[in-house]
């Protein structure tokens, strides 16, 4: 029906940014124009839509963002967006501003904030984009592939020195809670030991007894990858000390795995999102998350796919250690 039909949408980005942001929302943007749909950018996140900050945009405004890293609409995390008051300030500005839907870009707390909004009334389709990749309804969220590049593209350089010197180096990369992207890492670079918050390790067979194995096996360098939700790089470099009377360089790659050209992968994915996201709030089909099963776009409800979990393949650590050190030194965990 006429008076059903989307005339304008909002499309925003929220908590942690991630390469590929972008490249989402020039996908909305552009998607959304070609349905003849409006389409407005909502700087700062939910932030944004309390204090009605926003910039329309058209195909033009949004070109050359594939490469950018980044988000143009800046991000934020909002308190006030967690309180009543500040959701209906949002809602109004929905008013005010004639936005028959929103697309939110970011991962599960951006997602929860739209699932608050849409029980008040706003259409709401979530686009998954976190570089921990922990999002449990998706296989997939935009910038994990460009942060895994850039995270082992630091460690090769730190493994070029650490030959050259004989030395052992513990690196720290993000995951707060999740460590798809450690664990990813690591068999990436060839860890010697990896750490990550899902599995509680000991730390002497699976760290320093990994170190001594390699020795044995002729190695004189060691890199040991930490999720930073698994503990600091530097307790983690004085305990390897304590025990084996070695002194690891500390590497804390940090915000660096945030920002840069997004990869290709990325660029892809983020496109199709959000045009599926574009499509689904044109065909009436809202209050839903885009995400990727077996290669192909899904639509899950946001109050499901919040309830959906998602779990580290442990067998990754059984292969990464294999590649390291045969099956002769197979850990108990693995068995």
């Amino acid at each position: 029906m006429e008076e059903d039909k989307i005339r304008r949408i909002g499309v925003l980005t929220s908590g942690g940014d991630a390469p590929g942001m972008n490249a989402a929302v020039r996908a909305v943007a552009r998607t959304a124009l070609t349905y003849g749909i409006e389409c407005i950018g909502i700087r700062r996140g939910w932030q944004g839509l309390i204090n009605t900050d926003f910039v329309p945009l058209t195909r033009a405004s949004v070109g050359h963002l594939l490469s950018r890293g980044g988000t143009i609409l800046y991000t934020a995390r909002s308190k006030e967006f967690m309180t009543e008051a500040g959701r209906e300030k949002a809602v109004n500005t929905c008013k005010v501003l004639g936005l028959d839907g929103i697309v939110a870009i970011g991962g599960d707390g951006t997602f929860r904030g739209a699932l608050e909004l849409s029980r008040l009334g706003v259409p709401v389709v979530g686009v998954p984009a976190t570089i921990d990749n922990d999002v449990g309804c998706t296989n997939y969220t935009i910038g994990f592939d460009s942060a895994c590049n850039t995270a082992i593209e630091c460690i090769d350089k730190i493994r070029d020195t650490m030959q050259s010197h004989e030395r052992c180096s513990v690196v720290e990369v993000m995951g707060r809670s999740a460590g798809f992207l450690a664990l990813y890492v690591g068999t990436a670079v060839g860890a010697t030991a990896v750490l990550v918050p899902e599995y509680k390790e000991d730390f002497e067979t699976n760290v320093i007894e990994r170190i001594r194995a390699s020795r044995l096996a002729g190695y004189t360098h060691f890199m040991v990858v930490v999720a930073e939700g698994a503990g600091n790089a530097y307790d983690v470099g004085n305990k390897i000390h304590e025990a084996l009377g070695i002194s690891p360089t500390i590497t804390v790659i940090g915000h660096i795995q945030r920002g840069g050209t997004p990869t290709g992968r990325d660029r892809e994915t983020a496109t199709r999102m959000g045009y599926y996201a574009v499509r689904a709030l044109a065909e009436g089909r809202a209050n839903t998350i885009i995400g990727t099963q077996e290669g192909s776009i899904v639509e899950i409800p946001i109050e499901e796919a919040l309830k959906m979990e998602k779990h580290l393949q442990m067998d990754r650590y059984k292969i990464m250690e294999i590649m390291q050190f045969g099956n002769d030194h197979h850990s108990e965990f693995l068995t």
